[in-house]
């Protein structure tokens, strides 16, 4: 293993931005598909019809690519499946199901980059700077004055609140777990295989709860079509871009501009109004977001070790001979690197033939 100086092109910052800036708009399509497609059914069947297609289209691909995936990344990505989507949107949806409003539901997500900020420095080994710690808590209130006209008294028990947060902690879970195994799967393969997991599990989950129907009215299914491509393919797909692309602090960090964004979606589809304190709220999530991803660095294609280095700069990759790796570099070369972070090895030819060479996923 060749430790090598590679200049972090604009490819890469227009890569992870672009990734960013699609993960929040299609991610926040979700909760307007949600809210959509329960005006007609009820959320379980929603779901339940929503991963059905998702599971047939991904099938179909799976099909045509037949990707090569090794007994523990599969056993990752079905664990992704389970945590990232049943768990998580189930217990959501619950929530929504039984009083607790989108406004809170939000704000209890919201909480999601501060949960992964906590443990990705002892689990993860990503490093949370105090810059960083300023942004998620920025970032926080700034949700928090998104969603304070839905904060009152009148939404059910304090147990009640518990549902949607077993649902963040599921994401959270597997966030974690995609950071720590590092599967090698291709981004594609991996929405797949979880979509199918997810349609299997969904549905039954509707089918054992009586609540599997056939909905005659045509806005039902133009609301599944819209969460399969825009949220599944769109949200899912490019959150699971983001994590090799970014650190999980820094994808988690983007959960801040979901709310406001939904809010914006929701004024142009249903007419909902943006109050001043929203507004204030909306510019504290961009900052916080800012103070977070700036200047931080932009890994290489396999979630692995940056490509450059947070001075804008260069900074010091892997290069993995043979099959694809993704395994941390020892502790005492780490350590070495952090003390003398323009240190490399002497070993340039390499390092001019890597240089700019675009991530597996891009």
């Amino acid at each position: 293993m060749t430790i090598l100086q590679v200049r972090r092109t604009p490819r890469h910052r227009l890569a992870a931005a672009g990734a960013g800036a699609g993960f929040v708009v299609f991610w926040s399509c979700g909760f307007i598909g949600a809210r959509w497609g329960t005006q007609y059914t009820n959320a379980f069947d929603l779901l339940a019809w929503r991963f059905l297609l998702a599971g047939t289209l991904a099938a179909v691909v799976l099909l045509i690519r037949r990707p090569a995936i090794s007994r523990r990344d599969l056993v990752t990505q079905v664990w992704m499946a389970v945590l990232t989507q049943f768990v998580y949107l189930s217990l959501i949806f619950t929530g929504i199901d039984h009083g607790i409003t989108a406004g809170v539901t939000a704000l209890i997500g919201s909480l999601q980059p501060l949960l992964i900020a906590t443990v990705a420095g002892p689990l993860l080994g990503e490093r949370v700077s105090r810059r960083q710690w300023i942004g998620l808590f920025l970032g926080l209130a700034g949700v928090g004055l998104v969603v304070a006209d839905d904060l009152n008294a009148g939404h059910g028990s304090l147990l009640l609140f518990l549902v949607p947060l077993g649902g963040l902690l599921g994401l959270v879970i597997g966030t974690c777990l995609d950071r720590q195994r590092k599967p090698a799967t291709n981004s594609l393969d991996a929405l797949c295989v979880q979509s199918l997991v997810s349609a299997i599990l969904f549905t039954a989950l509707a089918a054992s709860t009586h609540q599997l129907t056939v909905p005659a009215q045509p806005g039902f299914y133009g609301a599944v079509v819209w969460l399969v491509l825009l949220a599944t393919g769109g949200g899912w797909g490019l959150y699971l871009v983001n994590l090799k692309l970014s650190g999980a602090t820094r994808v988690s960090s983007l959960l801040y501009l979901v709310p406001p964004t939904t809010m914006v979606f929701a004024y142009l589809m249903f007419g909902e109004t943006i109050g001043l304190l929203a507004v204030i709220g909306m510019l504290g999530c961009a900052i916080a977001v800012l103070l977070i991803r700036v200047r931080q660095p932009v890994r290489c294609g396999d979630g692995g070790t940056p490509v450059a280095g947070p001075d804008g700069s260069t900074g010091l990759a892997r290069v993995h001979r043979g099959t694809a790796s993704s395994e941390q570099p020892d502790r005492a070369a780490a350590a070495a690197r952090c003390r003398n972070p323009a240190h490399v090895l002497r070993n340039p030819g390499p390092a001019v033939r890597s240089a700019g060479r675009p991530p597996a996923d891009e």
